[in-house]
């Protein structure tokens, strides 16, 4: 048996056709639910990057006790429990928390792992010269991290370049490599489509608009303030981006097509929280109340042994579940102080462990997407809304 995460960073679950968004460009992400069992309640627990990925290694939850940081020594993490269990465990990221000070210690519990370097502010390429800045809508710049993207911007400027190719063209070739090997799991995750909405030309040109504003891309955390032109401009690269992400989901289901994975390989997609494009009247995340568009999560599951295909689970489902499912799939036991359940991709029944009530499973036959009645319809929804649940 093998196991595929593919993970992203601030994907919005309300702009997935899956989940009723109409006007993005991301065939993939409705192919994959066709494919595949689609979440309705999934849920994130800590936010944002790190906490959250503390609870997917550990399947605790960190709000309880602490904000960001790293795996302490006490911690029970997912990938090592499974290397130290005779699993493979492969890690391919551009995500660069993981090799700063407060994020460190997640990678070395995988057996390998990858790193492409470029996102955000990554203290990657040296320059002393100042580099070319353009007029930029976004004010707070983060020290050296603003100065330092726009440095490593120009090394990234063709797609085969773009960190993002980097990890998915890394992990595929995991899996080729592997491909006739069993009992491994490789997780690819990139840091998109997180802030700055950086994508090549080609996805941008799905949205076509006119804009002759400043730069935006990279939105700060904060109240709207910026004119329509603006917010749709923002909206629409990260639009862009998302559909970058969703060719690289294609290229994962392509490559599990044409090797027969599907046969006995499970795999997950999924996030770590979302971000709010304007939404109830706000930018980005952490500084305002959790609204469901920044918790209310995209999630979807292939299980092999029961093969379940374009089906629909309401089932109550949160980040703390994914340690225990992976364990769980592998035969591995959990530890005691795990709070989180294997994720009932298909069953029927409650979950838990016994005597629990973590949640229960049923199904749905539609998605239960957002509906913003507060406007009219346009080409991207209105962004101010206040309706939307």
């Amino acid at each position: 048996m093998k196991a595929i995460m593919v993970m992203f960073d601030s994907l919005n679950r309300h702009m997935l056709p899956p989940y009723g968004g109409d006007w993005t460009h991301a065939p993939n992400f409705a192919r994959l639910a066709a494919r595949a069992v689609t979440f309705d309640n999934a849920y994130a627990g800590s936010m944002p990057c790190m906490p959250a990925r503390r609870e997917l290694h550990t399947g605790r939850h960190n709000f309880l006790h602490r904000s960001w940081g790293p795996l302490e020594p006490f911690d029970d993490s997912m990938p090592e429990l499974l290397k130290q269990n005779g699993v493979y465990t492969h890690l391919v990221s551009d995500h660069p928390h993981y090799w700063e000070d407060g994020g460190a210690t997640y990678h070395g519990r995988y057996h390998t792992w990858e790193f492409f370097r470029g996102q955000e502010g990554d203290p990657w390429k040296g320059q002393v010269a100042e580099p070319p800045i353009p007029e930029d809508l976004k004010k707070v710049r983060f020290g050296e991290g603003y100065r330092q993207y726009w440095v490593n911007r120009p090394h990234m400027a063709t797609e085969d370049r773009h960190s993002q190719t980097l990890t998915f063209d890394a992990g595929l070739e995991f899996i080729r490599t592997n491909r006739d090997a069993d009992r491994w799991f490789v997780q690819i995750e990139t840091f998109d489509p997180h802030e700055p909405f950086f994508s090549p030309q080609r996805y941008k040109d799905l949205y076509p608009h006119d804009y002759e504003g400043p730069h935006f891309d990279w939105p700060d955390y904060k109240r709207v303030v910026e004119t329509d032109e603006q917010i749709d401009h923002g909206r629409l690269e990260y639009a862009a981006l998302l559909s970058m992400c969703d060719h690289s989901l294609g290229r994962v289901l392509d490559t599990m097509d044409e090797l027969g994975l599907w046969e006995d390989t499970l795999l997950v997609v999924n996030t770590d929280h979302g971000l709010l494009l304007g939404e109830k009247g706000w930018w980005g995340k952490s500084v305002q109340p959790w609204f469901n568009e920044l918790v209310h999560l995209p999630l979807f599951a292939w299980d092999p042994r029961t093969a379940a295909a374009g089906a629909r689970r309401e089932a109550l489902v949160q980040t703390v579940d994914l340690a225990p499912t992976f364990l769980e799939f592998f035969g591995v036991d959990r530890p005691d102080d795990m709070q989180g359940s294997p994720s009932p991709w298909l069953r029927t029944y409650p979950l838990g462990r016994p005597g629990s009530s973590v949640s229960t499973a049923g199904t749905s036959t539609s998605p239960t997407a957002a509906t913003c009645t507060c406007a009219p319809p346009r080409h991207p929804p209105t962004l101010l809304c206040t309706n939307t649940p």
